[in-house]
């Protein structure tokens, strides 16, 4: 017994048809020359860099401090202390200079969905960051860890070095590009996650972390 036709689906399968009714036959994607007159690459620097990063992250209710190396791990506690996190999930690579004193680390060994949620937060580093938009990508590379061990604990630490930041998305697929070729799963994180319902009522940590700290560190 064949399934009922699906109204939907049909109205939008007949106006793709529509679109591409004046396509010849034969042709692929590869013939049709797109044009990328769009800016690639960003002129910022250093500082300037970093701070336009700050400021783009901090719009999304980030809490965004920018620290030196030196005063990394006391920033790290600081935030912990804040937030009162004395249990953390990490990824097993987690760098020991980050793991400061007083604090319960998890490392990431196969746990379980139950046991990442029951943490009192995560703590990682990321693979870039864009400071034109002020987003946060995760490609599952080193410090990282996988998808589920920054979706699921309700307080994600971020630490960014400014060596990581690029001004603009383009620049940004580009140094993605071999985790994209590896098939390795991204999270590109705007700030706490957060949805809004039906009257626009915005409600925080649906999809995600509803607190958001990063240290942009160097």
């Amino acid at each position: 017994m064949s399934a009922a036709p699906d109204p939907a689906k049909e109205a939008i399968l007949a106006r793709i048809r529509g679109a591409l009714r004046d396509v010849p036959a034969g042709e692929t994607s590869a013939d049709v020359v797109v044009a990328r007159d769009y800016r690639r690459s960003g002129s910022l620097q250093g500082d300037a860099l970093a701070e336009l990063f700050a400021e783009r992250c901090a719009d999304y209710r980030a809490d965004v401090r920018l620290v030196s190396a030196q005063e990394l791990p006391a920033a790290i506690a600081a935030a912990l202390e804040r937030r009162g996190a004395r249990r953390l999930a990490i990824p097993a690579d987690l760098p020991a200079q980050w793991r400061i004193d007083g604090v319960e680390w998890v490392e990431d060994r196969a746990l379980s969905h139950e046991q990442i949620s029951a943490a009192d937060g995560v703590v990682t580093g990321c693979a870039v960051a864009i400071a034109e938009t002020g987003v946060i990508v995760l490609d599952g590379d080193a410090a990282q860890g996988r998808r589920a061990l920054t979706l699921l604990p309700d307080y994600h630490l971020c630490v960014v070095a400014r060596e990581r930041i690029v001004e603009v998305v383009p620049e940004a697929v580009e140094a993605l590009h071999a985790a994209a070729t590896a098939g390795r799963p991204m999270t590109w994180i705007a700030g706490p996650s957060a949805t809004s319902d039906i009257e626009f009522n915005r409600v925080e940590g649906v999809h995600g972390p509803r607190t958001l700290d990063v240290l942009v560190v160097g």
